[in-house]
């Protein structure tokens, strides 16, 4: 089918906006791709609209989960880790194998090529390079929603849809009790001889000089036994310069981890929201957020792929289940509330600096399973799992906060104001 141009009276179907994790998972459901086999093709035409080249379009970026594989993305995933490694600021260590479920890292670009081969093969599909400048109601009165953009020569593009799902971070965060930023620089190293063992990934080492407030830690997912992405992370109000995290990654690489020479191949960098803040998912009746500005990434880790599967999955069997035009989309919620109620009080507890961070994640997989942690992590556990889990935590610290959290104002960060309305949002990112 032609792409117009210009709205017409007959609107698309579908459009995602947005070509990252979000966008193209959401899209990935919506032709049936999947290991569940049983998703039902949608009957609906869909359009995925992406940036262009140039400012908008991020860098290649690397996406991490755990599952018992294998899943919707293997032909993709660039590397993955059966034992999981945390270390303690006293460089004691806690060793374990999550099994069945083993730690995957993914590469934007492979996804991006998987995904986009899956559409290209599917008739009803079709991508779109455009700058979104807004989403607004239709002028016309009619039931949908308006995408207003700019293709890549500059001339408007406007298109009509039943349903817009819209990946694009929020122009401001949340208003929220508590915000922290997982912020981070990472390196692809190769060294000058064998330094890793590939079937071990560091996910947490706090042999690290830590912040007056939040706290550090370093991140190794071997790809070889001489290659390896090493990162530099911290959980903390405010991130660092580039110069800072060089500075911090020079000094793990070479005095905590003993690398000796080693050539800096490829660096990735990044800032993800840690917030108890609510993100509004619907932005209309017939638009919805997605992804991160949908709330899929857990407040209190920073991971959000799994609950973009989730959430994508959840998306496509509504619409297979109800795809009336003029029904309101359908926007579930990427996390149990019961998993958001737990991560605000976590996030209060780092804040306020009632519990000390390295020794709680060392301690949470020394006593209990890794596997369960994991489960945990991607709220997936069950009620009595986390009340297992609340019980090894520091008791006294967490019910202070626990009983504090419903007192507290909701503010904005620093600097920002409230969300805008969600006709007059920037373009993306």
């Amino acid at each position: 089918m032609r792409l117009r141009r210009t709205a017409e009276a007959e609107p698309l179907p579908l459009v995602v906006i947005g070509g990252g994790a979000a966008g193209l998972s959401l899209a990935d459901c919506l032709v049936g791709h999947g290991h569940e086999g049983h998703r039902p093709r949608p009957r609906l035409d869909l359009t995925v609209v992406e940036p262009p080249e140039g400012p908008l379009r991020p860098p290649p970026r690397t996406w991490c989960f755990w599952d018992d594989g294998p899943g919707e993305y293997e032909q993709a995933v660039t590397a993955q880790w059966s034992r999981l490694r945390i270390t303690g600021p006293d460089g004691n260590a806690v060793e374990t194998e999550p099994a069945p479920l083993r730690y995957r890292m993914l590469r934007s670009t492979a996804f991006e090529e998987l995904v986009h081969d899956r559409l290209g093969g599917h008739p009803g599909a079709r991508i779109v390079r455009a700058t979104v400048h807004r989403v607004q109601t239709r002028p016309d009165g009619r039931p949908g929603a308006r995408v207003v953009a700019t293709d890549p020569a500059g001339r408007p593009l406007t298109l009509d849809a039943r349903y817009v799902f819209d990946s694009r971070p929020p122009v401001r965060p949340p208003l929220a009790r508590t915000t922290l930023l997982q912020h981070f620089r990472g390196w692809f190293v190769h060294t000058d001889r064998p330094r890793f063992d590939p079937g071990t990934a560091d996910l947490m080492d706090f042999r690290l000089p830590q912040p007056a407030h939040g706290l550090a830690f370093g991140y190794v997912l071997p790809l070889a036994p001489d290659r390896a992405l090493v990162e530099y992370t911290e959980f903390s109000r405010r991130p660092l310069t580039t110069a800072g995290y060089e500075h911090a990654l020079r000094d793990y690489t070479r005095r905590v981890l003993g690398l000796g020479t080693l050539t800096v191949e490829e660096a990735e960098q990044g800032v993800i929201p840690m917030t108890d803040g609510r993100f509004p998912r619907r932005a209309g009746p017939a638009h919805v957020r997605i992804g991160t500005a949908g709330g899929a990434t857990r407040p209190a880790t920073g991971y959000a792929f799994a609950a973009i599967q989730r959430q994508s999955r959840a998306i496509a069997a509504a619409l297979a289940r109800q795809p009336t035009p003029g029904r309101t989309a359908p926007a579930p919620a990427p996390h149990r509330r019961r998993a958001l109620v737990m991560d605000a009080v976590l996030l209060r507890a780092l804040d306020t600096g009632r519990i000390d961070g390295p020794r709680f994640f060392t301690d949470l997989f020394r006593r209990t399973p890794a596997e369960q942690v994991l489960r945990f992590l991607d709220g997936r556990s069950t009620p009595a799992e986390d009340l297992r889990i609340g019980l090894r935590c520091p008791v006294g610290p967490m019910l202070r906060c626990a009983a504090e959290l419903p007192l507290l104002p909701r503010r904005a960060l620093p600097g920002t104001g409230p969300e805008p309305a969600p006709d007059s949002c920037e373009e993306s990112r």
